[in-house]
């Protein structure tokens, strides 16, 4: 398995490069996005991935199906660390490929946030509490997806990560929490 990168990785300051459309259905592009859905089930805590994490300079991220483990939408952060413990319903991961955020809130707020390649910091960073994205699914066939609270939050962090941006680049009151054995 892929190994996910840290900080001082050169690969996480470069811009990622886009994936020609008829090119996304190639097994080259089918095996990052195995490596990719992989590396992100391998960490219990993760909720999104975006290429640069596991090496690849490439404009894809992909979101974690287990954020959708609340009836009827987004898992609130006590539902995820329940749905994580218990490994509840099995939903499909997404899959943003030249992902673009075509629109976002005006309205902002000051959110919790890690990463998985920026081991174990924490800080706040500032985000629009709604956030549109136009991407590619793993077919090749161009989407819309709107998203409010986490999933926008995840948006946001995930399209920095394809700019070479990581979130302590803008973070306030970042500290280290190592996790509880």
């Amino acid at each position: 398995m892929k190994k996910i990168v840290q900080k001082n990785d050169r690969v996480l300051r470069q811009n990622t490069k886009e994936i020609p459309v008829n090119e996304i259905k190639t097994l080259k592009i089918k095996k990052v996005l195995k490596e990719m859905s992989s590396a992100l089930k391998s960490q219990s805590d993760g909720v999104a991935i975006a290429a640069p994490q596991i090496g690849y300079p490439l404009s894809i991220f992909v979101v974690s199906g287990k954020i959708f483990s609340a009836k009827g939408g987004l898992a609130s952060g006590e539902q995820l660390e329940e749905s994580l413990k218990n490994k509840t319903k099995n939903y499909k991961d997404l899959i943003f490929i030249n992902p673009k955020i075509s629109k976002l809130s005006k309205e902002k707020e000051w959110l919790p946030e890690g990463c998985l390649s920026v081991r174990w910091l924490y800080g706040k960073t500032f985000r629009s509490k709604k956030a549109m994205v136009t991407a590619y699914n793993k077919k090749g066939k161009k989407f819309q997806r709107g998203a409010s609270g986490l999933l926008a939050q995840i948006f946001q962090h995930e399209t920095d990560h394809l700019k070479g941006i990581l979130f302590i680049d803008h973070a306030k009151e970042i500290k280290e929490e190592l996790p509880k054995n």
